[in-house]
């Protein structure tokens, strides 16, 4: 069973940046497929970025150049560094992870509100 809590979140002018973390507990992240998604209001989750075990990351589209996803194993951690951001980024951003080989991620975080605008 793995625990996620997001942190970080919130209100920043267009072209700012953001850094978002996850806190994890119950298992360590670097065990684990860690990833962040997005949602916002009437649409469908976004894939952002996601870490696998070994520490490969790969990106969304929307989002790829502008974010870098790591882990902090010493403190457990998920991290999101966000740079350059547009109003298109607003969303609640939601932590999630998954076992080795899973085709799902099955734990998630509450999510953590980003707001771009000036």
């Amino acid at each position: 069973q793995v625990q996620l809590v997001e942190s970080g979140g919130g209100l920043v002018q267009p072209g700012g940046s953001l850094r978002l973390s996850c806190a994890a507990s119950g298992r360590t992240v670097s065990t684990y497929d860690m990833a962040w998604f997005r949602q916002a209001p009437g649409e469908e989750r976004e894939f952002v970025a996601a870490i696998r075990w070994s520490g490969s990351p790969y990106y969304g589209d929307s989002v790829k150049g502008r974010v870098t996803i790591s882990t902090d194993n010493a403190k457990n951690t998920v991290n999101l560094q966000m740079n350059s951001l547009k109003p298109e980024d607003t969303a609640v951003y939601y932590c999630a992870a998954k076992r080795r080989f899973a085709s799902a991620y099955s734990y998630w975080g509450q999510g953590t509100q980003v707001t771009v605008s000036s």
